[in-house]
């Protein structure tokens, strides 16, 4: 048992510490020597648990994708409609981008051209958005003449673009503050009056704190 627990925290370690390397460096120059270092264990035990630099980088996305899940997950509530949840959980994207490097590394891994296969977080997080705004339509909420389609565009190009833009340490790209902006610009195009009326556009909900008003402290 202590053995297997060893062994798991080593994972843990290993994952962690790729993340860092492959959110800093990107997958092509990062080496399994970085790595084995950050994490404080040997090149052997980093092979005992991941044959190649591509399947630590499959592990790292694997979690990634669990957190983001959860971050989606934390912010449906009962009652809660479509648009408002597209909200939260685009800010609650942001949010993990900023606190977990796991997250920053799942991205950054997904938008790799050298690699093919893994999980694709991208991918991933726009069938997602596309669910949610299907679920908008059937409820209404979207403006006359607007399509899912068109919103699904227009909310990957900005959430992707201010992923990589937040990646290259300028954080205001995924601050609060860019996001509600973000979405004060366009939700009076795409969502319909009696929805418009109600969405609150710096997020409804925090998964980490007591929602407060729209307006950040002064840095």
């Amino acid at each position: 048992m202590v053995k297997q627990e060893r062994a798991a925290r080593t994972r843990r370690s290993l994952i962690r510490a790729a993340a860092e390397v492959f959110a800093r460096e990107g997958f092509v120059p990062a080496s399994l020597t970085t790595i084995s270092r950050r994490a404080g264990v040997s090149n052997g035990a980093l092979h005992f648990h991941f044959d190649t630099k591509e399947a630590l980088a499959r592990a790292v996305e694997e979690e990634a994708g669990q957190e983001v899940r959860l971050l989606t997950e934390r912010c449906r509530a009962e009652g809660t409609e479509a648009l408002q949840l597209l909200v939260d959980a685009t800010h609650a994207l942001m949010r993990g981008l900023d606190e977990s490097v796991v997250v920053r590394a799942g991205f950054e891994l997904s938008g790799d051209i050298s690699r093919t296969g893994g999980l694709d977080l991208r991918r991933q997080w726009r069938r997602w958005i596309e669910s949610v705004l299907q679920r908008a339509a059937s409820e209404g909420n979207l403006a006359d003449g607007v399509s899912p389609d068109d919103v699904v565009c227009a909310v990957m190009a900005a959430t992707v673009g201010f992923e990589v833009l937040g990646a290259r340490d300028d954080k205001e790209w995924i601050s609060r503050r860019t996001l509600t902006r973000f979405w004060e610009l366009i939700l009076p195009r795409i969502a319909a009056r009696r929805a418009l009326d109600t969405v609150v556009t710096c997020g409804s909900c925090s998964p980490m704190t007591v929602p407060g008003p729209c307006v950040e402290k002064p840095a």
